[in-house]
């Protein structure tokens, strides 16, 4: 009769386990991904003015995002490297299109009209561009040599280019790192890091020439925000203010008087840490970080774990990608980067970024649940 009792109050959670192993799915990733969605949701509903409306439709583009994840969690990794070429180029001609025909909003040519919806190609090249240097390289001996180095950067080059042309600096920004995160971890000598560091440093004259109007006032305004208090570095300003009322301790749910007071400008998207330090404060950041360094992490995992070159080297930049959307939208909303548009992942309002941010997620658990199901 003991034994009974015990299969069944166990049988439940194997037959959810087996489940999520039939779907593919990795179930630490899978319960970081779903506990950092659920916390978006508690932050959105305070900074959205508390507007079910608002957390209706992030509820439908996060059931979206996960069912994407899903479907390509499905999909063998083998299938990812062999279209990976195809992928790729036609990204670049989705991003070339969108210089030629694209919509105009807010200053930028970012979007391609399909009647039926809109679509931002950029987002797409945050897969393509990783996927298509792990190919390259994965084709050749590990570390890259320089002429490996060159086409690499090549590859690199073009998308990110080609999107900053748009002009949209923070995509183009995690289109490079995405692309560069797959160099690092294919053994890039930390003289060549040093040697590219230099190179950046010594073109900066020459950037900031072809750097448009807004995006000098952004570092201008980086540097010191007080000069235009009332004008571009209001922003950065009312961050600040508002991540320091929130103390230790915070000031509790709904009581971000930031946000509510609208002192705060996009405060369910690039701001949306500011409103969540002023209502968690010290303690509820610190939780935060380490949910994402969780996520992170298994990540990592995954990809050292993966069955060949081309996985471990795509899945740790997917890991690195990741890393760089919390790096950059947190560095921004405390003033020590320029603000240049990275929206906090898996809880800034929105559906484009967290949608391709799964779609990474779904490559990941495909490269891990694959791998299981060959080493049987």
């Amino acid at each position: 009769m003991k034994t009974e009792t015990r299969r069944e109050h166990f049988e439940p959670p194997s037959l959810i386990g087996n489940l999520l192993r039939r779907l593919h799915i990795d179930i630490p990733l899978f319960l970081g991904l779903v506990l950092t969605a659920l916390l978006s949701f508690v932050i959105l509903y305070s900074s959205g003015g508390q507007d079910m409306g608002v957390l209706y439709r992030q509820a439908a583009r996060v059931g979206l995002a996960f069912t994407l994840m899903t479907a390509l969690a499905h999909v063998s990794p083998n299938q990812f490297k062999r279209y990976s070429t195809i992928l790729f180029g036609f990204g670049l001609v989705l991003l070339v299109a969108v210089l030629v025909m694209g919509e105009i909003g807010k200053g930028a040519q970012r979007w391609l009209d399909l009647v039926v919806f809109r679509f931002q190609p950029s987002e797409m090249l945050k897969l393509t561009t990783p996927m298509m240097v792990a190919w390259y390289l994965s084709e050749h001996h590990l570390p890259p040599r320089p002429k490996q180095l060159l086409i690499a950067s090549v590859i690199i080059l073009a998308p990110t280019l080609l999107i900053a042309k748009q002009p949209d600096l923070g995509t183009a920004i995690l289109v490079a790192s995405s692309g560069a995160g797959v160099l690092f971890f294919a053994g890039l000598s930390w003289v060549f890091i040093a040697a590219i560091c230099a190179g950046i440093g010594a073109l900066t004259p020459i950037i900031w020439h072809f750097m448009h109007g807004y995006q000098r006032d952004r570092v201008l305004t980086f540097l010191n925000p007080e000069a235009d208090p009332l004008g571009r570095g209001y922003h950065i300003i009312q961050s600040k203010i508002a991540i320091g009322s929130g103390g230790i301790y915070g000031k509790g749910w709904l009581g971000s008087t930031q946000s509510e007071l609208d002192f705060l400008p996009e405060s369910s998207t690039d701001f949306i840490f500011a409103v969540f330090a002023e209502e968690f404060g010290l303690f509820g950041c610190v939780g935060l970080l380490i949910l994402y360094l969780l996520i992170i992490a298994r990540c990592l995992h995954i990809a050292s774990e993966a069955q060949d070159t081309y996985c471990r080297l795509l899945g740790s930049s997917l890991a690195f990608t990741f890393f760089v959307y919390v790096f950059v939208n947190i560095g921004m909303v405390i003033g020590v980067l320029p603000v240049v548009g990275v929206p906090l992942p898996l809880i800034s309002y929105g559906g484009t970024s967290i949608v391709t941010l799964l779609a990474g997620f779904g490559i990941l658990m495909s490269i891990h649940t694959h791998k299981k199901r060959l080493s049987r």
